[in-house]
């Protein structure tokens, strides 16, 4: 069995590039041939299978001249049209099945979400992969009112696993070390500069903290598009030496900062089932989150763009802070499953 994953590989460590990276190695190590091509606008020297193409041509040649078994879309936010150009393209090769999965659980209840029916264009490529893995029911549920044959889904839920011990040994660049050494309580934030994480909310909200806890600090991990605009507004804060925009981190390496923080935001307009919630838990972290519902049983809710609610769940953590209890996960799990949608194709 020869495998294609076609999605979003290393740079940046975001959720579905983790997924990636882990159902590879996790075929790579049971002897299963498994390439990569990168979908994303990093750019990195492709070498041991892990391609990263120039351009969509690049990435229509790549398909035509190598052979596969399966081809595994990944997909994570929007649905874009170049994204069903390349499923459709995959679908013309010969003697190859074609699996999806879509990462964004929020996209449902999107306004775009909602304004899909079976008649879209987007309906009629989805229908045509073999097999559709979800990571939630509520995507499943959208699969199926595409028109989606229920024995083609599959509910899987993204990877979740490493070892909370080995955390403390992975390195923290220094800023974010001494960031975290001299704040306390540190407040993180996972995501991204994009106007749907509502980081500028979170900058407000630590101010109001800091007027109770004068040493608060606020961690934000990841880059987007408002990187300038969300530089300039921190700038204009008093507290602004408080707030760490460090841009993109390792995987480990934000995992690491994650454990060592208090509590971790998830400030969302809109979101789905997020890895990094889940992996917040994981390490008995605190977690708020605005409620999208589908938040894993443990997160504080608030509703979204709520300063007060977030400022007030803040407080209620740090008066009582919980006892950290590491939650088991069961990703190995998750990932057979997904092998087992490839072997069920093949046979």
């Amino acid at each position: 069995m020869k495998i294609l994953q076609l999605g979003p590989y290393p740079p940046p460590h975001g959720g579905v590039e983790t997924h990636v990276v882990a159902l590879v190695d996790f075929l790579r190590q049971r002897g299963i041939s498994c390439d990569v091509v990168n979908l994303t606008r990093f750019r990195r020297p492709s070498q041991n299978g892990i391609y990263y193409p120039s351009s969509a041509f690049a990435v229509a040649w790549h398909l035509v001249s190598h052979r596969y078994d399966i081809i595994h879309l990944h997909i994570g936010g929007r649905i874009w049209a170049r994204q069903l150009a390349l499923a459709l393209a995959c679908f013309a090769l010969p003697d190859t099945k074609c699996v999806f999965t879509f990462h964004s659980g929020g996209y449902p209840s999107s306004d775009e979400g909602r304004s899909a029916h079976s008649r879209t264009l987007r309906a009629f490529v989805l229908r045509r992969f073999d097999r559709l893995i979800a990571v939630n029911e509520e995507i499943a549920q959208f699969f199926r009112t595409l028109g989606v044959q229920p024995k083609c889904i599959h509910v899987i839920s993204p990877y979740l696993g490493f070892s909370a011990s080995a955390l403390g040994e992975s390195s923290l660049p220094e800023e974010v070390s001494d960031f975290l050494a001299t704040h306390n309580p540190v407040l993180i934030s996972v995501g991204g500069l994009e106007p749907e994480y509502d980081v500028s909310l979170q900058m407000k909200a630590l101010g109001i903290i800091r007027t109770r806890h004068a040493r608060a600090g606020l961690l934000v991990a990841g880059s987007g598009s408002l990187d300038e605009v969300i530089r300039k507004e921190c700038s204009l804060l008093p507290y602004a030496e408080h707030i760490l925009l460090n841009g993109d981190l390792a995987h480990d390496a934000t995992l690491h900062a994650m454990q060592s923080s208090d509590i971790m935001l998830r400030t969302t307009w809109y979101d789905g089932d997020a890895i990094s919630v889940r992996e917040a838990l994981h390490l008995g972290v605190p977690v708020i989150a605005s409620d999208n519902g589908m938040r894993p049983e443990g997160t504080h809710l608030i509703p979204a763009r709520n300063l007060d609610a977030l400022v007030a769940a803040v407080e209620k953590i740090l008066n009582r802070p919980p006892e950290r209890v590491t939650i088991a996960s069961e990703s190995d799990r998750n990932l057979e499953q997904v092998l087992s949608v490839y072997q069920e194709l093949t046979r």
